[in-house]
């Protein structure tokens, strides 16, 4: 039972074909090798192309017997599906088994957001004048995900030639290698100027990191894990007891532009959203909001006059 050459097919098809990203190419692999450690589990001696409806149905009732999350349930799922439309595609099989497979019905998740007098708390709160604790870069990188809702993995690979102060717009190379024009607000130039004239010309940056605008000490560009310690110490700093991550800063970002009235396809054309309909999880607005609509307008709210 070898899967390995399936795998490896799928992953080669991810990444030339598809043009993903190195993230979403180990997703999809960890998803498929989750049903494959399941038949390793169970004692089934099952390659791919023998793998039935009825099998698949009895691993999902396995992962979620062990209490794997509904959402995740449906990522891994998904990543099946994918590598059997992968091996359908080759030729590799005759049938595919999760055509008919169901996944667990999944409610909405409204993201969590930051208003914008906590935004700004956390900005005030950020000591710019000691540049060896980040200074001015960890304020450009916080703002700079607030004016731009970039995801994380966009932000450390943000280079200094996709960047244009003048016209105030960065180019952003998304998931799947799809660029995208976001404009950038004049405070994150502002934060962004003073950390690239000043602290980062001071660096000895490492061969091949010229170029990307965020750099660590070592004058190398910052990881993932770097920007979310960045925004936990913030966070800490200003005093605000919520769980903020990166992306916090991009829903914040989406959140208010879609309260402010901003049209929805230019919000998704911001985001690099590939559907409106992620999108549209922007559209939710606080209950308070709500209610004095209610109140305003609905006739059984209306007070007599």
């Amino acid at each position: 039972m070898n899967w390995s050459p399936y795998i490896k097919g799928f992953e080669t098809y991810l990444l030339l074909e598809r043009s993903l990203s190195e993230n979403s190419i180990e997703a999809y692999k960890y998803d498929v090798d989750k049903l494959y450690k399941y038949f390793v589990q169970t004692e089934q001696e099952k390659t791919p192309e023998q793998v039935k409806l009825s099998d698949l149905e009895a691993f999902i009732l396995y992962i979620n017997k062990i209490g794997i999350g509904e959402f995740t349930q449906a990522r891994i799922i998904s990543g099946v599906k994918a590598f059997y439309k992968f091996l359908l595609m080759e030729d590799m099989i005759d049938v595919d088994p999760t055509e008919l497979l169901e996944g667990p019905k999944l409610r909405r998740k409204i993201p969590d957001v930051l208003s914008y007098e906590e935004i700004r708390l956390i900005f005030d709160s950020m000591d710019v004048s000691d540049e060896k604790k980040g200074g001015h870069r960890n304020r450009a990188i916080l703002e700079t995900m607030y004016a731009c809702g970039i995801r994380v993995s966009e932000l450390v690979n943000l280079r200094i030639s996709n960047y244009f102060p003048e016209e105030e717009f960065v180019r952003v190379i998304g998931k799947g290698d799809k660029e995208r024009i976001v404009p950038i607000g004049g405070s994150a130039i502002n934060q962004i100027s003073q950390y690239v004239d000043h602290t980062r010309k001071t660096l000895n940056i490492a061969h091949g990191h010229e170029d990307y605008v965020f750099l660590n000490r070592r004058g190398k560009k910052l990881s993932r894990v770097m920007v979310f310690l960045v925004i936990k110490k913030a966070v800490e700093q200003a005093g605000i007891d919520k769980v903020v991550s990166p992306h916090t800063f991009r829903h914040s970002f989406a959140t208010h532009l879609v309260e402010g009235g901003a049209d929805l396809r230019v919000v998704q054309d911001m985001l690099g959203h590939e559907s409106i309909t992620t999108t549209e999880i922007y559209t939710h607005l606080d209950r308070t909001y709500l209610r004095d609509t209610l109140l305003r307008f609905h006739p059984s709210y209306k007070k007599e006059e």
